[in-house]
């Protein structure tokens, strides 16, 4: 007898099998009951009958309570009206646990109650179809760059110097001398293509921000490829490519997962190269015209972003921002040093920015000057300076936002449910 998870269970029809799972629900009806059971990879509908069953095996599936742990033993028959098409008929059933009363009913329940609940709310249909999702981005997203003669190479977590900005930074002592969560593993990763050509980091990373948006996390994840002798549109041009494989692959992979969601899959199917292209400067003629009180050199925050995306059905590239309102370490426009060539993909249907890339500077004396420019500790950024002594060539890397790029293909409506413990301001517990 073959032990099965439910989403196999096709391949499995007139066969007797075993699965294992938690009671998501139960009817009874007089001589039948009808266990929906769940396995973290499907639902599936088991039928137990007074007639197949002992007595004292029938009463003790009758007291099944809801997340009850068990196992089934019984043949997968074919029906069309049942919970992914299949339904078992149970021969033997073995209890693990009846479940105490589970705090998490079918009836409705508030956002407070519910995280404060995350460990149980994990397991709803809802949140674990996110999941899911979350879980195909990122191997879409590995087996993209893996077949581009990427390498993941990993970088640290805590950290000596800032790299987006010391004002969202997450200080910590490290025996005695400051240092910081990882605010990105960019940095690191430029060494590391230096070394190895094209390599991406993916891990956690951290911003202190006292916000409070939808958007926004503490802790989040971020996709990081960083690519030597690669110049900014060959950049984007790998940036265009990577979402419309990832798209393709959540639809082709997570059909069931989105219509639990109730994710309207035309906008995805959209999601075709090209992406269209904005400047800086023409977003901000456009937002102006859509009535925004915007000058030029503002940066742009989720309303502008809302804006700008609604007047495209793909996701949009804002490129060449003002230096002033971008990192230290972006390659200024050769035609206008006011601008740094950088682009931030800005998701479709309002979901805001996913990507944020650039050319980095390559030039020794350029980069200093930018450090002394932005007030950062030159000596804490030597390492850094030494890849523009040494062999320093054009390159360039971006980062992906991956809870920002769940919340998009799934259609969320808030950030905190696209990872399964999310760290938010008045958040850390459990």
């Amino acid at each position: 007898m073959s032990k099965v998870m439910i989403k196999d269970l096709g391949s499995f029809m007139e066969k007797k099998v075993k699965v294992s799972g938690w009671l998501y629900n139960r009817t009874s009806k007089g001589k039948l009951i009808f266990l929906l059971i769940r396995d973290g990879s499907a639902l599936v509908q088991a039928i137990v009958s007074r007639q197949t069953l002992s007595e004292e095996q029938f009463n003790l599936a009758d007291k099944l309570t809801q997340e009850s742990s068990l196992e089934i033993m019984g043949v997968v028959r074919e029906d069309n009206r049942a919970v992914g098409g299949y339904e078992i008929e149970v021969e033997s059933l073995k209890v693990f646990q009846i479940c105490d009363s589970y705090p998490i009913s079918p009836k409705e329940h508030g956002v407070e109650f519910l995280t404060f609940h995350q460990h149980l709310w994990i397991r709803s249909q809802h949140i674990s179809s996110i999941l899911k999702i979350r879980a195909e981005i990122i191997s879409a997203a590995r087996n993209f760059l893996n077949s581009q003669g990427f390498y993941q190479v990993d970088t640290p977590i805590l950290t000596p110097s800032a790299c987006e900005g010391t004002s969202t930074l997450f200080k910590i002592d490290y025996f005695g001398e400051p240092a910081y969560l990882a605010q990105s593993g960019q940095l690191y990763n430029e060494a590391n293509c230096m070394a190895l050509g094209k390599v991406y980091t993916f891990g956690p990373t951290f911003r202190a921000e006292k916000s409070r948006t939808k958007r926004h996390l503490m802790e989040f994840w971020m996709l990081e490829p960083e690519m030597a002798f690669v110049e900014q549109e060959e950049n984007m041009s790998i940036q265009e490519e990577l979402i419309c494989f990832i798209v393709s692959s959540v639809l082709k992979k997570c059909s069931n997962e989105l219509t639990t969601l109730k994710r309207d899959v035309s906008f995805l199917k959209k999601v075709q190269p090209p992406f269209p292209r904005l400047t800086y400067s023409r977003a901000v003629e456009l937002l102006r015209e859509k009535g925004f009180d915007i000058k030029w050199g503002d940066d742009f925050g989720a309303p502008q972003e809302t804006a700008i995306s609604s007047l495209h059905e793909k996701p949009v590239f804002i490129t060449h921002y003002p230096a002033t309102i971008k990192a230290f370490y972006m390659q200024p426009d050769i035609d206008n040093p006011e601008l740094v060539l950088c682009a931030d993909l800005i998701a479709s249907e309002g979901y805001g920015e996913i990507i944020g890339g650039s050319q980095r500077i390559h030039d020794y004396n350029l980069l200093k000057k930018k450090i002394n420019e932005h007030n950062l500790p030159e000596e804490a950024y030597q390492w850094y300076l030494d890849l523009r002594k040494y062999g320093s060539v054009p390159h360039s890397g971006f980062g992906l936002g991956l809870e920002r790029t769940v919340s998009w293909i799934c259609g969320l409506s808030h950030i905190r449910e696209t990872i399964a413990f999310p760290r938010m301001l008045d958040k850390i517990y459990p």
